[in-house]
């Protein structure tokens, strides 16, 4: 029997993508190690508002332009085909029988696990997929599982929010992102 291809999945909103995306991305590709890290883009989070959030065309292209030159990273629109708002269980069910060659693992900050709890049938996705875990500033650990993995990868302290703050500020920030973002940012004029 052929052994199963890893892929790490990395959901977010992605409002905008910014390096430190990618950085975590990167490090997980090698540590892990991963084949692929598919970037789940999700068209609204149950846990955030939708007020400032860019359309899911400007996201997904904005991700594609960030990784167009990493054939390990791939950009998944499969949320926006789905009910909203989207649910990460059901996603997971979804790609798993689309692609019964891929064992899936979740990947996401000491900050998402911390409410993890919340999550709807967070029990079900405990039992059947491993989840990687980076650590974020300020947010403890809080459940000890055997799925659960936590390593110790650099701690980035850049945000969605923060970027697009400083971009309404008429801001500088070409190094948060990379350069094909922020044209595409600059050139539809996202945020601002």
């Amino acid at each position: 029997m052929p052994e199963m291809e890893r892929v790490g999945l990395l959901f977010g909103s992605f409002n905008p993508i910014h390096n430190g995306h990618l950085m975590i991305a990167n490090y997980m590709l090698i540590e892990i190690p991963f084949d692929e890290i598919w970037f789940v883009v999700s068209p609204q989070n149950p846990f955030k508002k939708r007020e400032s959030l860019a359309s899911e065309h400007n996201r997904i292209e904005m991700v594609n332009l960030a990784i167009a030159d990493f054939n390990y990273f791939k950009a998944i629109d499969v949320e926006f085909k789905m009910q909203i708002p989207s649910y990460t269980i059901e996603t997971l069910k979804l790609l798993r029988e689309m692609h019964l060659q891929i064992e899936f693992s979740l990947i996401m900050g000491s900050d998402n696990l911390q409410n993890f709890h919340k999550w709807k049938n967070y029990h079900e996705i405990l039992e059947n997929y491993k989840i990687v875990v980076y650590p974020r500033k300020g947010f403890n650990i809080n459940i000890e599982h055997s799925n659960i993995n936590v390593i110790k990868a650099p701690i980035i302290e850049l945000s969605s929010t923060y970027i697009r703050e400083k971009i309404k500020q008429r801001k500088k920030i070409n190094f948060f992102l990379p350069e094909k973002v922020y044209q595409y940012i600059e050139n539809n004029t996202l945020y601002k």
